[in-house]
């Protein structure tokens, strides 16, 4: 026997305008609705008014769902900070200052972890691995795309090992995925496991502003430089812009703070486990090369780390919002 939620007549919604920029999530947010309660609601009784996308249109009318009295926002300073755990003692306060990612969801990976630790290096007698580098960046980029107001899933965790304000960060092998999923040894089942968390949740997020952002970093030659570089699949053109914004983000803030520099990242398609088989739109970042000196500098150097995160952030504001356009 099907139990079906019982009809309302329209005049019982209440009638609001969209304004110029905002998401569904941003509307409901305004008018003192949970999002993650009454998003599927807003998009049923709104099916007829929305563009292809599901996104709103200016200065169109839509319908609130209607909510139980203590299911509301009741107020707004109850969103303003958060407490985070997975970030560590010292950074696991969130103050939200912003709702410029209102709306979109991104998926954080940080590359290997578990029984893998990825590319290996050595400086001043200490061993660096690709692993912990990566996750350390992932994590300040989640936390900054948090402030901002984004749904951020942190796929790549580790229990213990929240951001670190060390040069040298130990090597460990107890990350998990998400879930608390074990990582497999095989490297093709430690892919796939990634994807398939990132594809379940992707399903609860149809119709949102949706992207996976992994993070990596590559091993070469000691004497071969590279700079912050970006692979999208093969064929997507999202994603092709996705990794165009975020490198012309990067080159605009070295010409800033470091005119005479010169950037030489570079965007272009790779086929790629993770890009091909992952429902949101991908990039693949390589932060630099583990075994120079100089990329080194990249890494270890913590506010360079920070760096890295701040810009990304912007690029994937930027992103966000030439979607909307």
């Amino acid at each position: 026997m099907c139990l079906e939620r019982p009809s309302l007549k329209a005049q019982e919604y209440q009638k609001v305008q969209a304004e110029a920029g905002e998401g569904i999530y941003g509307l409901l947010r305004r008018h003192n609705l949970k999002p993650e309660d009454h998003y599927n609601a807003f998009l049923e009784i709104n099916k007829n008014r929305l563009n292809p996308d599901h996104q709103l249109i200016k200065g169109k009318t839509y319908l609130l769902p209607i909510a139980a009295a203590n299911d509301t926002l009741a107020k707004v300073e109850e969103i303003q900070s958060g407490v985070y755990p997975i970030f560590g003692k010292k950074h696991e306060l969130v103050e939200f200052k912003d709702n410029k990612l209102q709306g979109a969801v991104f998926y954080i990976i940080a590359g290997h972890g578990g029984p893998d630790p990825g590319a290996i290096g050595k400086k001043d007698g200490h061993t660096l691995c690709e692993d912990e580098y990566a996750y350390d960046i992932s994590l300040r980029l989640s936390r900054n795309l948090i402030e901002q107001g984004a749904t951020v899933y942190i796929i790549t965790r580790d229990p213990n090992d929240g951001i670190r304000d060390d040069a040298y960060l130990k090597c460990d092998k107890d990350e998990v995925n998400w879930n608390n999923q074990a990582i497999p040894l095989n490297s093709v089942e430690r892919l796939k496991q990634k994807v398939d968390a990132v594809n379940t949740l992707y399903d609860k997020h149809v119709g949102q502003y949706q992207r996976k952002v992994e993070i990596h970093v590559d091993s070469r030659y000691v004497n071969q430089k590279v700079d912050i570089f970006f692979y999208y699949h093969p064929g997507s053109s999202k994603g092709k812009q996705l990794g165009e914004t975020l490198l012309k983000t990067i080159r605009d803030k070295y010409n800033e703070h470091q005119p005479n520099r010169g950037y030489k990242g570079t965007v272009s398609e790779r086929k790629l486990y993770t890009l091909k088989n992952s429902k949101p739109v991908g990039t693949y970042i390589e932060l630099g090369n583990i075994n120079h000196p100089r990329d080194l500098e990249r890494l270890i150097i913590v506010s360079n780390r920070q760096a890295i995160a701040n810009w990304l952030t912007l690029g994937l504001i930027k992103d966000f919002e030439n979607s909307r356009k």
